[in-house]
């Protein structure tokens, strides 16, 4: 009897890893697919990000993805600035741990900023640098 508890269990566990992988390959499977119309692309388990030339397409991952992700223009962009555990954080001075988030300031005051979670910080901080760039860049 107790082994046969055992071995549902493990039974049991077993089904659960094979849904969550093959939920996490439908996931990825919808990025590539959402990803081809972009010139760069960003997928981790908090967000997805698309660029095309100047414009930004940000929202969560899922299965199935919406037809209409939030989008802005990097001409829209006053400040793009990466925080660590919601702290400003120098781009030359990257703290090893923390959660880190790309945040967007805009230039119209009555528009809220907008912070895309990421996983890495040092993939965060290319990512500033790289905006930050396409933004500046004519």
């Amino acid at each position: 009897m107790a082994r046969g508890l055992f071995w549902l269990s493990l039974l049991v566990v077993f089904f659960l890893l094979a849904w969550s992988g093959w939920n996490e390959y439908q996931k990825l499977e919808a990025y590539r697919v959402w990803a081809e119309d972009f010139d760069q692309a960003k997928y981790d388990i908090y967000a997805i990000i698309g660029v095309k030339g100047k414009e930004i397409t940000w929202g969560k991952p899922s299965r199935f993805l919406p037809p209409a992700l939030p989008k802005f223009l990097l001409n829209d962009v006053d400040k793009i600035e990466l925080l660590v555990n919601d702290r400003h954080t120098n781009l030359e001075n990257l703290p090893r741990k923390g959660k880190p988030v790309i945040q967007f300031s805009f230039v119209e005051p009555n528009q809220s900023s907008i912070k895309i979670p990421f996983t890495e910080i040092d993939l965060a901080a290319k990512w500033v640098t790289y905006l930050d760039n396409l933004r500046k860049s004519s």
